[in-house]
């Protein structure tokens, strides 16, 4: 599980960067610089959803160790 949420986070940081790049900061909210920043925003959701599974996993160990 921890490899698969790093893949995962690679891929949505790799998403990220490649979308920065189509931003047009003049008209960020326009074509497609529009479909740039929501595609941002949603990798940047990812990226805390993953962690938060994470995080939650590892507490879950954590309980089951100390039973």
């Amino acid at each position: 599980m921890k490899i698969a949420t790093l893949i995962l986070t690679l891929l949505a940081l790799g998403l990220i960067i490649f979308n920065a790049t189509k931003l047009n900061f003049n008209a960020l909210l326009e074509g497609e610089s529009y479909t740039a920043v929501l595609t941002i925003i949603a990798g940047f959701c990812a990226i805390i959803l993953l962690q938060i599974l994470r995080l939650s996993k590892k507490i879950e160990t954590l309980q089951n160790k100390r039973k």
